[in-house]
């Protein structure tokens, strides 16, 4: 599923295994609780990097557990499921007290891709793996919070229309080029190297995470209604 290790101030989830990361009941669950014991942790400073193990960031819903269900009709109400319960995995990413950064050691695709864009940051391999929406290829119309995190994150309407309409896998010094990624690097510890510099960057301002957060939320007002996250005044300030 995925492990949670705090070293000083960054906490490292980390989806563990060899396989695909497929977003399955069982790994949206862990991720879920993951955040919640991280935010419940949080302090001053405070940094999340989420990265995995293998080939695979993540390659999105778990379709095949969908289909196994035995009826078209039951095959549908298992991809709703996924649906509705990885949009409180985008909410608690959105909302949570501290910076965070994507470390994509391997392909991110469809909702894996989402679960990356959820973050502030997103590091990527230059020699390996893609970013790649599946859906038009596939046939599968997108989630209304998944057009919302697209619109917040990837800035260029050209490149929105890349990555959804046309399906194209992006590779690191692309997804750079389209101001996608923070950045690509060379090797599983290229990405790791420069993840944990960024980590600690950020760790060093010394950030109230909650300002951070309603910060962060008042960035993306679109996003934050469809995901239902509200906003509030914090007023405390560290002169």
């Amino acid at each position: 599923m995925c492990t949670l290790e705090k070293r000083g101030d960054i906490f490292y989830l980390t989806l563990t295994g060899s396989d695909e990361h497929r977003l399955s009941p069982a790994l949206i669950a862990s991720i879920l609780s993951a955040l919640s014991e991280a935010a419940s942790q949080s302090t001053r400073g405070s940094v999340l990097v989420t990265t995995s193990a293998g080939k695979f960031f993540s390659n999105g819903f778990d379709l095949g557990w969908a289909q196994s269900a035995g009826s078209p009709a039951e095959a549908q109400r298992r991809l709703h499921q996924m649906v509705e319960e990885f949009m409180p995995v985008v909410a608690a990413l959105i909302s949570l007290p501290m910076p965070t950064i994507a470390a994509v050691q391997g392909h991110a695709a469809a909702a894996g891709l989402m679960l990356a864009l959820s973050h502030d940051y997103v590091v990527m391999r230059s020699d390996r793996g893609v970013l790649y929406m599946s859906e038009v290829d596939i046939g599968l119309s997108l989630p209304g919070y998944f057009g919302a995190v697209v619109r917040a994150k990837v800035g260029s309407p050209a490149a929105r229309r890349e990555v959804l309409l046309r399906g194209r896998k992006v590779r690191g010094e692309e997804a750079v080029a389209m101001e996608i990624v923070e950045g690509a690097h060379d090797g599983e510890e290229g990405v790791a190297g420069a993840s944990a510099r960024l980590a600690e960057e950020l760790a060093g301002r010394r950030w109230d995470g909650a300002v951070y957060a309603e910060i962060r939320k008042g960035l993306y007002p679109e996003l934050c209604g469809v995901l239902g996250l509200t906003t509030k005044v914090i007023a405390t300030p560290r002169i």
